[in-house]
């Protein structure tokens, strides 16, 4: 138990002296973003909040969809493009503005990093998470936490765990195999939890293998707890929760936000029923005091910091990140000289974040045109295409007057991408295209003015047709508040690309690994693929790829000598140590990332090669650097089903470096003898050499080794408390009521997030979520009503309620979206 105080009393004194209904209040949010408070033991209120790349602190009633508006905070850029960076020390630093950021404003708990791994390219919030690798995505997220937390601010790493879609995401079940489940969707967590311990962590909405993550024991207490030493605080995603007194004894320790007494009420009543211990709710309740005794000291000061700094930060992260896809005959850095004609909205009104929980209202926002006017570059502009269009315009519309400012022009800078509309959270992308009149606006660009540089906005992964076309292509994703400043640094030359994709980019959406499986079906998405994602899979079935994981240019060239290794022959437990020298080859100064994996024969049920290491450093023109590696047992291990525990397979290991996944320069052959080998598991062929995108059920079942839990409601089967909208659609009522969500938020702003999260919600979480006015009776009322049975009693259960819930309309929209 905790020695931390607060005021004059310890954590445990405070325990003893505060009554069964107070603990029980103090595991449940005062509100939408603050913790209880209890005036007479001292304990003050402290507030948490958004987000991952910037401060989304709201002023008035809070609402989880970033509906509501925010004070001004740098918006940085979006861990898509940051892990682009493969720099843990610019990470660290954006952490260190973030936390500072946070402690001016009174935030105790900034709600970040995800470290989520990229499943599928589809996944509508993908632009908050780092990377389809788990040693890149941890490495970056620890840095990134201990930044916030060096400035007395708690970091929230989530979303715990294989939260790998937004569709259904609030009741999906996750299945998906052990060895998958250690060696790929947990270490990224892993390694920020016994790196950096950072203050709490949150569990994510979906089920994993039948529980969900608020409730699940093995993940919360038997992994994050026992395995890892995990010892901070472990919070609920907001409204994640199903059962609180199974939460709170699988080791959940507080649920955001408020239930406004509901669970207060469930766990007194748990306790006075024998199904809940106090001492559970005491040690709960002590990582929640915790919390709040190390927020203390900072909300005794007051701070500031710098907003010109932070900008200038934004600008150099987005810089060091964005990644140079190609770049021919020369065409950049431009010339000096050159007529420049812009084209594409985004150069005036840039897409630069992500929308959701996450979304920031920026101090300040530079645009591309801005920037080119601030510096007295003249230019020519078309719009190309309206950003945010209604949908009687005409898309196709405003083309050939862009194409006729490309024609005389001596270089188009043309600004395309994903719009707002088409990735968010809370809901996935249905496919890999860009808008269909933004390709149409590149292919009539080029049909006039050959000389074009595309300035790609997104954050994901998209398909570019006319990539052969075009000279150079610059993905600068989403890159924050001063990101057009960072894309003009770099076409200019101010600045040389360093950024390497920290994510594959598919030539076609069927060549994925999950295409097959995501998102599932309506009540479980089955990960058949296993660890088989992103370059582990190209690596294993063979399959070309538009741009492979790791890859980025220059605007130098560098040279890969000298591979050494200290050991050709080592037992499993032996570090090995790893030296080779990068050189800068070209004509000017630059920044090279070199990637470092494990590779095995290929030949058995894990990746053919891995990351295990990375480095990124500046060498001057002409410089070289020799560098050092080491890598321990858990570089060439893997998760021994039976045993629980890490081992390494006897053989033959390459380690292998170079610039990218596809582009290995050096290579060194080692022996390892262990003394502990794998139990030897049953695994189905074709994961071993076969195609993983094509695992059939029975060899999915056959490698999880239990029966695979429901795809589908049967027919007939009743609507529960349980249950969505979107599972009652094809009732009379449930359709009713799915249809008319449907034209409500047609065409309102955040509407595809707005509709997702109210179809596909349990309709027991809307009675928490409203704090009680939507109550269980009314929810029970419309179950009966969707079920088609009672529908007058259901009817009856739901008008007695609906004047209350009406006269507080705004509340329950708030607290629910």
């Amino acid at each position: 138990m905790s020695n931390y105080k607060i005021g004059t009393r310890t954590v445990l004194q405070i325990i003893a002296e505060m009554t069964l209904e107070e603990k029980a209040a103090f595991l449940d949010g005062h509100d939408f973003w603050h913790l209880e408070a209890l005036e007479r033991l001292e304990i003050p209120p402290i507030m948490v909040c958004d987000g991952p790349h910037g401060l989304r602190k709201q002023s008035g009633s809070g609402d989880q969809l970033g509906l509501s508006g925010s004070i001004p905070a740098t918006s940085f850029p979006t861990a898509s493009l940051t892990a682009c960076s493969w720099d843990s020390a610019l990470l660290e630093e954006m952490g260190a503005a973030l936390g500072e950021e946070a402690r001016a404003n009174d935030i105790s708990v900034l709600l970040g990093p995800g470290v989520n791994m990229k499943r599928s390219p589809l996944c509508g919030r993908n632009f908050e998470y780092f990377s389809e690798d788990p040693y890149l995505a941890g490495e970056l997220a620890a840095a990134w936490v201990r930044g916030v937390q060096k400035q007395g601010v708690g970091a929230s790493l989530k979303h715990y765990a294989v939260n790998n879609q937004e569709t259904r995401r609030l009741h999906i079940d996750a299945v998906v195999d052990e060895r998958a489940l250690r060696e790929f969707y947990l270490p990224a967590f892993e390694r920020v939890v016994t790196a950096e311990q950072p203050a709490t962590v949150m569990n994510s909405y979906n089920k994993i293998n039948g529980t969900y993550g608020s409730e699940n024991s093995t993940l919360q207490l038997d992994i994050l707890r026992d395995d890892w030493g995990f010892q901070g605080l472990v919070v609920s995603d907001w409204g994640a929760v199903a059962d609180r007194v199974s939460g709170l004894i699988a080791g959940n320790d507080l649920e955001m936000p408020s239930s406004f007494g509901l669970r207060t009420k469930e766990l007194l009543e748990a306790a006075a029923a024998g199904k809940l211990d106090e001492k559970i709710i005491n040690e709960r309740l002590a990582k929640v005091l915790e919390l709040i005794a190390k927020s203390i000291p900072n909300l005794q000061q007051k701070w500031d910091y710098d907003r010109t700094a932070h900008h200038a930060l934004a600008r150099k992260i987005a810089g060091q990140s964005m990644v140079l896809l190609k770049n021919e005959n020369g065409i950049l850095p431009l010339k000096q000289s050159a007529r420049i004609a812009v084209i594409g909205e985004m150069a005036k009104a840039p897409r630069y974040q992500g929308s959701g929980s996450s979304q920031i209202n920026p101090g300040k926002l530079d645009t591309f045109c801005q920037i080119l006017d601030e510096a007295g570059v003249p230019y020519t502009y078309a719009q190309g295409y309206e950003k945010v269009r209604s949908k009687k315009s005409d898309p196709f519309a405003l083309i050939p007057e862009a194409a006729q400012t490309a024609k005389n022009a001596d270089v188009v800078l043309l600004f395309i991408g994903l719009t707002e509309d088409y990735e968010s959270e809370g809901f996935d992308r249905k496919t890999l295209d860009l808008p269909a009149h933004h390709d149409a606006l590149v292919a009539a660009v080029l049909a006039e003015n050959p000389n074009t540089v595309v300035v790609l906005s997104g954050g994901a992964p998209v398909v570019l047709p006319w990539f052969t076309k075009v000279p150079a292509v610059l993905n600068a994703y989403l890159s924050g508040q001063a990101g057009a400043g960072a894309v003009w640094d770099i076409l200019t030359g101010k600045v040389n690309p360093s950024g390497k994709l920290a994510e594959t980019y598919p030539l076609s959406l069927a060549e994925t690994a999950a295409a097959a499986n995501f998102p599932g079906n309506p009540l479980s998405v089955q990960y058949r693929e296993s660890m088989y994602v992103g370059y582990r899979y190209y690596d294993k079935t063979g399959h070309a790829v538009q741009f492979p994981f790791g890859y980025g240019l220059s605007y130098t060239t560098f040279e890969y000598t000298g591979l050494q290794v200290d050991k050709t022959s080592l037992c499993n437990t032996d570090t090995l140590c790893v030296t080779c020298t990068v050189a800068n080859t070209g004509a000017v100064d630059g920044a090279e990332v070199v990637q470092l994996y494990v590779a095995n024969d290929g030949k058995a049920f894990r990746p053919v090669k891995e990351l295990k290491s990375f480095a990124k450093i500046f060498l001057k023109a002409g410089e070289s650097r020799e560098l050092k590696f080491e890598l321990d047992k858990r570089a060439f291990a893997i998760w021994d089903i039976a045993a629980k525990e890490w081992r390494v397979p006897s053989g033959e290991y390459t380690v292998q470096v170079g610039t990218s996944s596809a582009d290995i320069r050096l290579i060194q052959p080692v022996i390892i003898n262990s003394a502990s080998e794998p139990v030897a598991v049953g695994v189905p062929e074709i994961y071993k050499t076969g195609d993983p995108a094509k695992v059939s059920e029975a060899d999915f079942t056959a490698l999880v080794g239990r029966e695979l839990p429901p795809t589908h409601k049967l027919p007939g089967e009743a609507i529960t408390l349980d249950d969505t909208f979107e599972l009652a659609a094809h009732t009379k009522w449930g359709g009713r009521l799915y249809r008319l969500i449907r034209r409500v938020t047609r065409n309102v702003l955040m509407g595809e997030m707005i509709f997702a999260e109210a179809t596909t919600r349990p309709i027991y979480r809307l009675v928490y979520l409203s704090g009680g006015l939507f109550t269980y009776d009314m929810a029970e009322g419309l179950v009966q009503i969707l079920n088609g049975k009672r529908v007058g009693n259901g009817f009856w259960k739901i008008m007695r309620g609906l004047p209350h819930l009406l006269l507080n309309v705004k509340k329950v929209l708030a607290l629910a979206f």
